[in-house]
């Protein structure tokens, strides 16, 4: 008897830990979860309808997470044609959940081929995991235009002959013809006058611009931000939207990132691998974080925090902006 309790023991704690391994993988695979909806399964033929895509994802602190979207050019299939589709927009659905992150894209979409056209599952790719994640498949019905029977079928009409010459188009386009003569004539005259008359010409003394390097800019308009004291004035969300673009614009500029068109996380992952010290990383992703959850989490920072997201941003373009440019903004300064 002893025995059998005994192995019943172990069973049941061999259930329990399989239980809670199963829960545990249940709930890293709910971390991130790919969504494609249509605004309407049934159109007729040439009619529009939207493909609605996202993505739902969860960053740790301190954790970054790459997402691929799938290429999609004008056609998904060959029966349904792309009309047009917007960019990725990133918002958080649950202002109380700060690291809860959805992605979205609308897709216009038709087709001229009358039946049951499925959607096949859309693949996206998390970080370097090469499985990726699926959408669920889709079916788009689509019905063609109802025909009136009862209407009778004409036959085509074949067009009438007419007789027309090369004479009757002079006649016709009498006009034209003669302003193209003359047209000829003024233009060989003038060439005429241009080769007799020419003159040599001294060369044009081009001055080049000099371009304004990226930290001058970017700093010039810091000050400016400071100078508006938005946030003092509780204006927070114009504050850091326009903070987070200062520093967007910077980065495009400075190092050649399409940081205005990209999330926080895709301009961190894509600063990974530059030549920038560790600190003025630090720096700018507390900047950028901030700005994001006050943008879209509705946070109200502290005032300190408004100060240390202004000092942050302030000395990320100082302790990155490139030596040669300075040295022009010195020699330019010295100039004037």
């Amino acid at each position: 008897m002893t025995v059998r309790k005994i192995n019943i023991t172990r069973c049941m704690y061999a259930t329990i830990v399989a239980l809670l391994f199963l829960f545990s993988y249940s709930l890293n695979a709910q971390e991130i979860k790919a969504i494609a909806k249509l605004d309407s399964n049934n159109i007729q033929i040439g009619q529009q309808v939207k493909l609605q895509l996202s993505v739902d994802y969860r960053v740790d602190k301190g954790k970054q997470i790459k997402i691929r979207w799938p290429l999609i050019t004008d056609t998904i299939r060959k029966e349904i044609e792309v009309v047009s589709q917007t960019k990725i927009d990133t918002i958080i659905p649950d202002s109380s959940n700060l690291f809860q992150f959805r992605q979205t894209k609308t897709i216009y979409i038709t087709s001229f081929d009358s039946g049951y056209w499925a959607i096949p599952p859309l693949k996206f790719m998390v970080n370097d995991d090469t499985n990726g994640i699926f959408t669920e498949p889709l079916i788009l019905q689509v019905g063609t235009v109802a025909v009136d029977t009862t209407q009778a079928i004409k036959d085509i009409k074949p067009p009438y002959e007419e007789s027309y010459s090369w004479l009757d188009w002079l006649k016709d386009n009498m006009y034209v013809v003669y302003g193209t003569l003359v047209a000829i004539l003024i233009v060989i005259v003038i060439i005429f006058i241009i080769r007799y008359f020419r003159k040599v010409k001294p060369p044009m003394v081009v001055v080049e611009k000099v371009k304004v390097p990226a930290h001058i800019i970017a700093i010039e308009k810091l000050n400016k931000l400071k100078e508006d004291k938005l946030w003092q004035d509780s204006k927070f969300k114009q504050y850091y939207s326009e903070l987070s673009e200062i520093l967007r614009e910077y980065i495009e500029n400075r190092f050649k990132i399409q940081a205005l068109e990209q999330t926080t996380d895709e301009i961190l992952f894509a600063m990974r691998n530059l030549a920038v010290d560790d600190e003025s990383k630090s720096k700018l992703k507390q900047a950028l974080i901030l700005s994001d959850l006050v943008k879209f989490a509705k946070e109200q920072p502290l005032s300190n925090e408004n100060e240390l997201s202004f000092t942050n941003s302030y000395e990320f373009v100082i302790g990155t902006k490139r030596e040669e440019e300075q040295k022009i903004s010195n020699t330019t300064s010295q100039s004037v």
